[in-house]
């Protein structure tokens, strides 16, 4: 008899309801009792849905789609297994985002082919995409990866031998300021510091990946971040807490000075993202995105802010309507 209950309940939480004792009323999803209900997701730990209730629209603006149909780049260093559109779509459900912003990965080099593909199954109306490119794109290409969705270009310049490098990055902003696109950059610490001068030269917006990958408050780098956010063509991913954290879950500690001076100084040039599927972390220690999205409510003391950078920034800065 118990076996049967249990099992009954089971499926009755499987198929999204939960059934109210001995009432017979069945609580639709949507209901705090259907928000309750765990959610496995691919490539990310624990099944607990966030603290944070997150507004509409809220904006999801860094994962990575990884495919292995699509021809892998052989200078690539980072290699991870499929994490599908559909696998993508299970971590929405679980954190509540219902826009994203989808980064080409290094492994694909600057063939965004699975990118344009990705970026269709989503749909323009919540979804863009970060394209990986070098100074041989054509016009035509960009033109035809602006009508797919994406809005910038990535230089990943943390791995060496890779698709794009540091003599790209002006003259590929000049070409892309026409559409409207930024440039997105992820490099140590070290390589931020040192390209200082070409961040101020450069003309469209910048964004910064994770933070800046700036171990603490004190380096240098931090400072030249903040002087760029303070001239106002700046942006900063709060982002990847997990990757230079010595602290480790739940509370990051160790990045949160970073985080909330960032937000303190230029709170309207902040974004989130979840760097789904979390390339950089082994299989076994993937981090835990309902953790990661719950950070926001430990480094903003208002719901007002929290809505400005899940929902109106990135509107701002990709286009949504």
């Amino acid at each position: 008899m118990n076996e049967k209950v249990i099992s009954r309940r089971t499926f009755l939480k499987r198929a999204g309801l939960t059934m109210v004792a001995l009432s017979g009323i069945c609580i639709p999803v949507g209901s705090a009792a259907a928000d309750s209900i765990e959610q496995p997701v691919p490539y990310s730990t624990g099944t607990e849905r966030p603290r944070i209730k997150v507004p509409p629209n809220a904006t999801d603006c860094h994962h990575h789609i990884y495919d292995s149909r699509f021809p892998i780049d052989a200078k690539s260093a980072l290699r991870h297994p499929d994490a599908t559109v559909a696998d993508y779509r299970l971590l929405q459900k679980r954190l509540g985002t219902t826009r994203n912003v989808i980064v080409q990965p290094s492994t694909y080099g600057v063939d965004n082919s699975g990118l344009i593909e990705s970026l269709d199954q989503f749909g323009l109306e919540t979804t863009r995409g970060i394209a990986v490119v070098n100074t041989s794109v054509t016009e035509s290409e960009l033109e035809n990866l602006n009508a797919a969705g994406v809005r910038g270009i990535r230089f990943n310049l943390s791995q060496p031998g890779g698709a794009t490098n540091m003599d790209m990055v002006l003259p590929l902003s000049e070409r892309i300021k026409a559409l409207g696109w930024h440039i997105q950059i992820v490099a140590t610490a070290d390589q931020i510091l040192a390209g200082s001068d070409v961040w101020r030269r450069v003309t469209c917006p910048v964004v910064f990946d994770h933070l800046g990958h700036v171990p603490s408050v004190y380096h240098p780098a931090f400072d030249v971040i903040v002087m760029l956010l303070q001239q106002g063509n700046t942006w900063v991913k709060l982002s990847g807490a997990y990757i230079l954290s010595k602290v480790g879950p739940p509370t990051y500690d160790d990045r949160a000075d970073i985080a909330k001076s960032y937000i303190k100084v230029a709170p309207d040039k902040m974004l989130w993202g979840s760097d789904w599927p979390h390339p950089t972390s082994k299989p076994g220690n993937k981090p835990n995105d309902a953790i990661l999205l719950d950070l926001l409510a430990d480094w903003i003391p208002d719901e007002a802010t929290i809505h400005r950078i899940l929902v109106d920034n990135p509107a701002k800065l990709y286009g949504f309507s």
